[in-house]
């Protein structure tokens, strides 16, 4: 599989003081991440939310494996039985390491307009990240899929043989033409090693999985909400590009989009992420 190349840097929703993100949920079907009881209660899904309600942390792995299915089957996606233990291990404590670490960045600049915050300028120093390149038949596919294999590597599949840690947000780079009309196929899924694993990454035992080190980097970033998909992603890449001064600072053909909420959430939080050439 081509492993592709994603050298970039990532961050996370602001606070307005760079320490992290000031609203909460975990990440989108971009990273299919785990799903805690809380957040299963407020996933907005109905029955699913109701199943959610009623799971304690020692649940049944296979019962957490169903609601995965359940939601992924919406998106085309097939989640496989061997995933239970890892969905089941990201979903609880973890003997008191199920704190989510931010990925940590420098707020430069905002602008604002009527005070809505309509992009901000963050710095990101270098970092080691794992990333995953796929080509599935649709973007949600390649994410999915990608976020899974990658899930594997946090929770034991790893030269260290031990859960990692999780950290926000799991972020996919993708590729357009020059005009911002086309998607390529090729989406990269990257996670940011926690802090504690930066400077002696475990090595993964997939062999497609990547530890790369991204250097630092400006980001120009815009939020929004919703679903995401080929047709959204591109609208509001040409939204940002339409908001900055002088967009011609940035990368033409490469992009970022960070998840922070899980899928099945109603109103998923996600941003737009512009990278300045260097």
């Amino acid at each position: 599989m081509d492993r592709g190349g994603c050298q970039m840097s990532g961050g996370g929703p602001s606070s307005g003081d760079g320490s992290g993100p000031d609203r909460h949920g975990m990440i989108t079907l971009e990273d299919l991440e785990s799903f805690s009881e809380d957040q299963l209660s407020d996933s907005g899904n109905g029955s699913l939310e109701e199943e959610g309600e009623t799971m304690e942390e020692d649940e049944n792995p296979d019962r957490l494996l169903h609601y995965w299915q359940e939601v992924a089957r919406g998106h085309q996606v097939e989640v496989s039985q061997d995933m239970a233990e890892p969905i089941q291990q990201l979903s609880t404590n973890n003997q008191g390491r199920s704190h989510r670490e931010q990925v940590p960045f420098t707020l430069l600049g905002r602008k604002e307009k009527c005070g809505e915050i309509l992009y901000e300028k963050r710095h990101y120093e270098k970092g080691h990240w794992a990333c995953i390149t796929m080509r599935e038949e649709t973007y949600e596919q390649s994410i999915c899929y990608g976020f899974m294999r990658i899930m594997r590597y946090i929770c034991q599949d790893n030269s260290l043989g031990d859960y990692l840690g999780m950290t926000l947000p799991i972020v996919t780079v993708v590729r357009t033409d020059e005009n911002h009309s086309v998607m390529s196929p090729d989406v990269t899924v990257a996670y940011f090693l926690p802090t504690e694993h930066q400077a002696q990454p475990p090595q993964p035992h997939d062999s497609d999985i990547v530890i790369e080190i991204w250097p630092a980097t400006v980001v120009y970033t815009r939020a929004f909400s919703g679903p995401t998909n080929e047709v959204t992603i591109i609208n509001q890449i040409n939204t940002l590009a339409e908001l900055l001064e002088s967009p011609g600072v940035c990368v033409n053909d490469s992009f970022i989009v960070a998840g922070y909420t899980n899928p099945a959430h109603s109103n998923r939080q996600n941003e737009m992420w512009f990278l300045e050439r260097r």
